[in-house]
């Protein structure tokens, strides 16, 4: 069978058993943290997506088997007073990698993008991750930079709890 991209339902139940055996899958992997996602958090991560109007997941299926996820969230650009999508998540299980799922599911994100009005796609990477980083690339993603002579921008976070 071919490799069918398709939108999460947050409330089927086949869709909220994927999409959390796909997070947990990417969350255990070295580039995704190494932790398996918390028990409090695969129970109430479905619902808390569906109540936000702004994000959207899909899930790649081969074979009827779910292999890869996207998860983004809409945003604002300020600088374009439009909409903008950022990809918080991206994964593709091991045994399927360097496949184009990754780019199946970025494809995905950008199309729904565009019908909701967005100026750009917007996402972060570990500079370590080579392969993404190459995908990303050819996809079509550049390293963000207003004035080249300021240098890249560099994400950084803070937790608050």
């Amino acid at each position: 069978m071919p490799l069918i991209v398709l939108p999460v339902d947050y409330l089927n139940g086949a869709h909220r058993a994927a999409l959390v055996m796909l997070l947990d899958a990417y969350a255990r992997d070295p580039m995704g943290g190494g932790e398996p996602l918390a028990e409090d958090v695969k129970a109430r991560l479905c619902d808390d997506l569906a109540a936000r109007a702004g994000a959207a997941s899909f899930i790649a299926w081969l074979d009827d088997q779910p292999v890869g996820l996207i998860n983004c969230l809409e945003g604002y650009s300020t600088f374009k007073a439009q909409p903008l999508l950022n990809v918080h998540d991206i994964a593709v299980l091991p045994g399927h990698r360097g496949q184009g799922i990754g780019l199946a599911l970025l494809a995905a994100a950008e199309s729904h993008a565009r019908t909701r009005g967005c100026c750009k796609l917007t996402l972060e990477v570990l500079t370590g991750n080579t392969p993404a980083l190459r995908s990303y690339l050819r996809f079509g993603f550049a390293p963000y930079a207003l004035d080249p002579a300021a240098g890249q921008a560099s994400f950084m976070q803070k937790w608050l709890g």
